[in-house]
């Protein structure tokens, strides 16, 4: 089943850095990541159905900053849709950031439901994005530290149990799934994952393009 937008609809997208893309620089405040991408192929394929964009992102955000700002940003919004990636930051910033501290896949998923659960009672549509982790090599420097392949290992391996809550989150609540993770480790293989992330986490242009190309084969 795919989810039909009709003329008028508002559609959000909220999340983390990903999804923020400098918002608050750019013009129309969808950033210069997926979102607008997003935007402009739905108008291209669309034009008798104009849509209302929003992007509530917030670069660095975890689930309970999500859900520390969920009315003000999301649900005070009505939104006929709601895509929401996050993840990346309650895995990784345990491994980096002086402060850290892991944040268990139970918690995680826990919060998450909480985000979720007002929209649907609603009747929002909801689009779940995986969060992801590309297999990048040698050592970069994102958020608060530097990354290098131990450190990335342990990541993916925490990364994994969050994906896995929110595929549970997906079902639970009949929403769609946008297996991002997973898109990204098969286009990888034919390129090179710096193709599509050069630090792992924050897509290139070309990995934001594929995102909005995943995103629109999900909406009619």
């Amino acid at each position: 089943m795919t989810i039909t937008l009709r003329p008028g609809s508002t559609v959000m997208f909220t999340g983390d850095s990903i999804t923020d893309g400098a918002r608050r620089a750019s013009e129309d405040g969808l950033g210069f990541g997926y979102p607008p991408r997003v935007a402009a192929g739905w108008g291209r394929l669309h034009p008798d159905r104009p849509v209302t964009w929003l992007n509530t992102g917030i670069a660095g955000h975890k689930v309970s900053d999500l859900e520390a700002r969920w009315r003000t940003d999301v649900l005070d919004a009505r939104p006929d849709v709601v895509t929401v990636l996050v993840g990346v930051n309650d895995t990784g910033w345990q491994t980096t950031a002086p402060d850290g501290r892991p944040i268990p896949a139970a918690e995680f998923a826990a919060g998450y439901d909480r985000l979720l659960a007002p929209l649907a009672a609603a009747g929002t549509e909801l689009i779940l994005v995986e969060p992801f982790l590309l297999a990048v090599g040698g050592t970069v420097r994102a958020g608060h530290g530097v990354v290098d392949d131990a450190v990335r290992k342990l990541w993916r391996a925490d990364l994994d149990e969050k994906i896995d809550a929110v595929h549970g989150l997906a079902r639970a609540y009949d929403a769609h799934l946008l297996a991002a993770d997973a898109m990204f480790t098969g286009l990888a293989g034919r390129t090179g994952p710096e193709y599509w992330s050069a630090d792992g986490v924050h897509p290139t242009d070309a990995g934001h393009a594929a995102l909005a190309e995943a995103w629109l084969r999900l909406v009619e």
